[in-house]
């Protein structure tokens, strides 16, 4: 009796230090070992089960289509420019940084998402009760990626159908070329936006004030005399103001009033008003000068008119030259193998989930019943 006294007190202190230095390796594996084949066994069952159940999923494909990104042409709007005279800053424009991201965020947005569900009935197909829930789960099947060094745009489609995953995957193609055509998006098409409706307010107030002209009674030799050399001169100055007018606009949109390109422009647009204002000093005769001032109306009516015009047709040449720029590196084709469920990632992920529950389970059993032995 007097030796087992000594002997407790030691197995309690050595329980002690294995409670403070943690659980040693070799008690896990002890409570691990005896299982091991439980454990296999049940790793294969579900894996197997998952197997099956990944076999119960809707097999999915997907389809991409690939485009190369359409670029803004900043050199052929500057050339465009450049017969305007003070204009021609305007294609100086800081441009878009990034026009694949533009692109992609098109073909995302609600207008073509709404074509894509009208056009292919994903309405029913998705058996959404609301516009929104078609265009969620359009979303969900859709993956648009820029690509950051290659300029290419992927267009990925997930359906049930690889023919319809395919047409979709097409049809968001079709759809931006759709949109960039009824859009001013390409800084060509900003211009001739811009210029078409110019063209239009000019050619009124060019028909105005050929009206005003006529009411004076010129004649064909009254063109001749001395006022319409007067009168040319005062359309250019007022053709040449208007111009700096719009360029020192353009100016303050992205610069301050004491940059040097701000000061430059307002300078030039004061020395041209003072020219201007030299051309309007009263004459002496009231008739004569009706017929200067509503001359002069009309001459630079129709200069504007005129570089309005020509501005409107480079554009327009420009904005052709764009249209073609998207083009289809590879076209969406029905894919033959499913891109998802995965069923043997399936597998292998139950199994290896159920090997390591139940390694836990009989480790934590174990121990357990070492430390209630002790």
């Amino acid at each position: 009796m007097s030796t087992s006294t000594p002997l407790t007190a030691e197995a309690r202190m050595s329980h002690q230090d294995e409670a403070e230095d943690g659980i040693p390796l070799s008690a896990i594996l002890d409570a691990v070992l005896p299982h091991t084949k439980k454990i296999v066994a049940g790793a294969l069952l579900a894996g197997a089960a998952g197997y099956g159940v990944s076999m119960l999923i809707t097999p999915i494909f997907t389809a991409r289509a690939t485009i190369i990104s359409p670029q803004q042409q900043q050199n052929s709007a500057a050339a465009a420019l450049q017969s305007l005279g003070a204009l021609a800053g305007l294609a100086g424009g800081g441009g878009i940084k990034s026009p694949a991201d533009q692109y992609v965020s098109v073909m995302q947005s609600v207008t073509v998402s709404n074509r894509i569900i009208d056009r292919f009935k994903l309405m029913s197909l998705y058996e959404a009760k609301f516009r929104q829930d078609a265009i969620k789960q359009l979303s969900g099947n859709v993956r648009i990626t820029p690509g950051k060094k290659d300029n290419l745009i992927d267009i990925d489609v997930d359906d049930e159908d690889p023919k319809r995953a395919a047409e979709i995957a097409n049809a968001y193609v079709e759809e931006l070329r759709w949109v960039t055509n009824h859009l001013a998006l390409t800084e060509a098409q900003q211009r001739r936006a811009f210029f078409d409706q110019q063209l239009h307010q000019t050619k009124d107030a060019l028909q105005a004030a050929q009206l005003q002209v006529q009411k004076t009674g010129f004649t064909a030799g009254a063109l001749k005399s001395e006022p319409k050399a007067a009168a040319e001169a005062y359309a250019r100055t007022k053709a040449e103001i208007a111009a700096t007018e719009v360029r020192l606009g353009a100016l303050r949109k992205s610069l301050t009033d004491n940059s040097p390109e701000v000061q430059q422009q307002a300078a030039a647009l004061a020395s041209l008003r003072a020219q201007l204002s030299q051309f309007e000093r009263p004459l002496e005769s009231s008739s004569n000068q009706d017929y200067v001032t509503a001359y002069r109306e009309f001459k630079y009516q129709e200069a504007l008119f005129e570089i309005y015009a020509k501005q409107f047709e480079l554009a327009k040449m420009d904005e052709a030259r764009e249209g073609t720029l998207i083009q289809v590196l590879d076209p969406a084709t029905p894919p033959e193998r499913k891109s998802k469920p995965r069923r043997a990632a399936i597998a292998v992920a139950s199994a290896v989930i159920a090997g390591l529950l139940l390694t836990a389970f009989f480790a934590v059993r174990g121990l357990r019943r070492r430390n209630a032995s002790v």
